[in-house]
């Protein structure tokens, strides 16, 4: 926005808005479960995770999106309700922080198609078997 005011000097306002598009993840190698057939427990988990571990992300369903990080952990992002289209379209949207992660009861993702859905909870995710 810029503004003229009574002495005509110009002020400027600039603002900047960072959106990172999570990519779903790829499918596994032969021989190996898929990640929708392997049985997962959920563990305690940190309250916050940095975005630039966030490798991939599977929607589990309208409440859950599993993430995979950078260093091959995987954690549960859990919605506080249900999230209409997240299933539908693939991938959705996390908004860059100043503080450079995502954080539960803080943040949240958007659909593709625009609906905002809060993260209550992440959970880490280990092979139940």
């Amino acid at each position: 926005m810029v503004v003229l005011d009574q002495q005509r000097s110009v002020r400027a306002t600039f603002s900047q808005r960072v959106t990172i598009r999570v990519p779903k993840m790829a499918p596994p190698p032969r021989g190996t479960k898929p990640p929708s057939q392997q049985k997962w427990e959920e563990r305690r988990a940190p309250r916050c995770i940095a975005t630039e571990r966030i490798a991939a992300a599977a929607v589990r369903d309208r409440r859950n999106i599993d993430l995979l990080t950078n260093n091959g952990e995987r954690m549960r992002a859990r919605l506080d309700k249900r999230c209409p289209s997240l299933d539908f379209y693939s991938g959705f949207y996390i908004r860059q922080t100043t503080d450079g992660r995502i954080c539960a009861d803080r943040d949240s993702i958007r659909t593709r198609s625009g609906a905002m859905c809060e993260i209550d909870t992440f959970r880490r995710l280990v092979p139940a078997d």
